[in-house]
């Protein structure tokens, strides 16, 4: 019972080890706006997304967790040794498309290394079919949600504040902007990470030491922690991408687009659906691009991202089938 102990031990480590890189990978979701508009240094910014990240404990339930733990994988296919992979695979996807500057998103490399995982140990009989309807369907949604508020939100300030000085304007949305980006990272706290909340009681109940699947307090405290922790140190590659190769930001665009991001975040999280906080943001960087003209919007940049997007999931499946091959293998 120790070394079963001590094998679950670190696959908890290794899931802290994703909810730190989720973190890190996505801290340009938080901050790449207020970054790229000089709002906020960038030492500045990912401490008050890092803050936000980790509050979000005290205000979102579990319902993301549960879809996503009990949801959209049988959990009699589950054990340690598919949870081990599916995060592996997820890592590995992460590490090569931040090394790339490629804002994709963690939550899907996540759900197809999990996947991967089950279906290597299981076949497809380990995929709940139901469980996937809202997380695809959100693939697409989340950034047409983040596009279509961030256009009206852009369109309505243009209106509401034409009569204003420039000056005058950049002042207020420079300090709206500290609020809109708390906002936002909040939202991604309470959606990231939960995921990774979802993974650690699946394999708590998959080696015994659960009966049901009840997100543990130490659990929800350890996952948010580890988040925010990765939110410190910052993906720049990835900020640099968000922040100005997509399209050129001012402070009231850069408000639009946070709050417009994190308004779809909510929606999602208490729909208790799984989606991508890269998605929804990039979705909301596009629509503030998009008021001013079409061309202002850098479609090539955006091509590649959507690219790298479709292939996640498939390529996080895949490295997490192979990672269960070889552990299986490894451990007899």
């Amino acid at each position: 019972m120790e070394i079963v102990f001590s094998f679950v031990g670190f696959i908890i480590l290794v899931a802290l080890v994703f909810d730190f890189l989720n973190g890190f990978h996505d801290a340009a979701n938080s901050i790449a706006t207020v970054v790229s508009t000089r709002v906020m240094s960038p030492r500045a910014a990912v401490l008050w997304a890092a803050f936000f990240n980790f509050a979000a404990v005290f205000v979102f339930g579990t319902g993301v967790a549960k879809t996503l733990g009990k949801g959209m994988i049988d959990v009699n296919i589950v054990t340690p040794d598919v949870v081990l992979a599916g995060l592996l695979g997820a890592i590995f996807w992460n590490l090569i498309t931040w090394y790339y500057g490629l804002p994709v998103s963690s939550s899907h490399a996540l759900i197809g290394g999990y996947a991967g995982a089950a279906v290597a140990k299981g076949g497809f009989v380990a995929i709940i079919a139901s469980g996937w309807t809202k997380t695809l369907v959100f693939i697409v949604l989340s950034p047409v949600i983040g596009m279509a508020i961030s256009f009206s939100l852009m369109v309505g300030v243009t209106w509401l504040f034409r009569k204003w000085h420039p000056y005058k304007l950049d002042t207020l949305f420079r300090r709206l902007q500290l609020l809109s980006a708390g906002f936002f990272s909040l939202n991604h706290g309470g959606n990231d990470a939960q995921k990774t909340m979802g993974i650690i009681t699946s394999l708590l109940v998959a080696s015994g030491h659960q009966k049901e699947f009840n997100v543990p307090y130490w659990v929800e405290f350890l996952c948010y922690s580890a988040i925010g922790f990765g939110t410190m140190f910052g993906g720049w590659r990835i900020v640099k991408t968000m922040g100005a190769k997509i399209t050129k930001l001012q402070p009231f665009g850069g408000f639009c687009a946070e709050t417009a991001g994190a308004f779809a975040l909510l929606i999602a999280t208490y729909g208790a659906v799984p989606v991508s906080t890269t998605h929804t943001i990039t979705g909301a960087i596009m629509g503030v691009g998009a008021t001013k003209r079409l061309s202002a919007v850098k479609w090539g940049v955006a091509g590649r991202i959507v690219w790298a997007w479709i292939l996640t999931i498939p390529a996080s499946a895949a490295v997490s089938a192979v990672s269960f091959w070889f552990i299986e293998r490894m451990r007899g």
